[in-house]
């Protein structure tokens, strides 16, 4: 599983030899291999026409492109936004309400998600082929795809310390610029030109997948909510700044404390762990039927609908499993 930027082809169809041998060098003969776009076929060949571009087929021969466009931008901001209005509207009616839930297309957005990373996690599995993921800079709905590709495939993705490392390797590593992306959530006020919910969708998509395989995952949805709430705001320095530069600039291992060591003291991790939790060494194949993909609630209505009864079941459960 490869991830990269858009190949810089331009215009002229310039070539890169020190990229095509990179990508032969991957195969081996006789092999192919698949790359798939998240930009629809219209919009890289536009990015090619201002210096971006895909992989022309003469010059990678063994490689087959894929599109399967992903919004990363305004539109799935402006979906967020109208959900959370949505959610936040007491006096909507049945019919209005999902009416409402249906044209914001969250979970269309959701569905699109998974969807792209069951086809990566195919291809890899089923057709034991290589799979570069890309878009245009490689930071966003790249990340999105190749992290969740991972969860699919590797136990060890699934646990808590294993999910850990994979935010770590391929969200903040990997240079998904959290200060512009997380600027102020779903405030209709100032909404920022470069401001896009891709690290919530990420989890809503990893939340879709524990509901589907309850047993599957060695967190639950408590850690996923704390992710969700330190991204935007938050007492640890984990997910400052934009890209490993700007954290090394500003000093931001050495001026504070990470997220990560507060949420593995013992006390702390047990309340993130999942007390259903087997270990499954099978690759788990999320169903992405629209009666499948559901409003993650425990999200969007957390500040609407009390989780007391939830939470006090949870707490039994733990209990039961403890004693046992």
């Amino acid at each position: 599983l490869l991830r990269s930027s858009q190949p810089l082809t331009g215009p002229n169809r310039k070539r890169c030899r020190e990229d095509e041998r990179l990508l032969g060098e991957v195969l081996d003969e006789g092999h192919r291999g698949f790359v798939i776009d998240t930009r629809s076929a219209q919009a890289a060949k536009q990015a090619r026409m201002i210096g971006g571009g895909t992989e022309p087929k003469s010059s990678y021969p063994q490689w087959r492109r894929l599109h399967r466009p992903l919004e990363r931008g305004r539109p799935l901001q402006e979906s967020f936004v109208k959900l959370v209005e949505a959610c936040n509207d007491p006096s909507l009616s049945m019919d209005r309400w999902l009416s409402r839930l249906e044209s914001c297309r969250w979970l269309s957005h959701v569905k699109a998600a998974l969807s792209t990373a069951c086809l990566a996690a195919q291809c890899m599995d089923r057709e034991e082929s290589s799979v570069l993921v890309h878009g245009a800079e490689g930071t966003d709905t790249t990340l999105l795809v190749t992290a969740l590709v991972q969860v699919i495939l590797d136990p060890s993705c699934r646990t808590l310390l294993g999910f850990q490392e994979l935010l770590e390797r391929e969200w903040i590593e990997a240079g998904h610029p959290f200060h512009l992306r997380c600027a102020r959530s779903a405030s209709p006020q100032a909404r920022l030109k470069q401001e896009a919910p891709l690290f919530l969708l990420f989890l809503d998509c990893v939340w879709q997948l524990s509901r589907q395989f309850p047993f599957s995952l060695e967190f639950g949805e408590h850690l996923l909510l704390t992710l969700f709430d330190n991204a935007y705001a938050s007492a640890y320095g984990t997910f400052l700044c934009n890209n490993e530069k700007e954290r090394c600039l500003c000093k931001v291992k050495e001026s504070t404390h990470s997220l990560w060591a507060w949420l593995n003291q013992p006390e702390e991790k047990k309340k993130y762990l999942n007390p259903l939790y087997s270990p499954n060494p099978l690759v788990i194949w999320p169903s992405v039927e629209p009666q499948s993909i559901q409003l993650w609630q425990g999200l969007f209505f957390r500040w609407i609908c009390s989780s007391r009864y939830l939470d006090e079941a949870w707490a039994e459960i733990q209990q039961l499993v403890e004693s046992n």
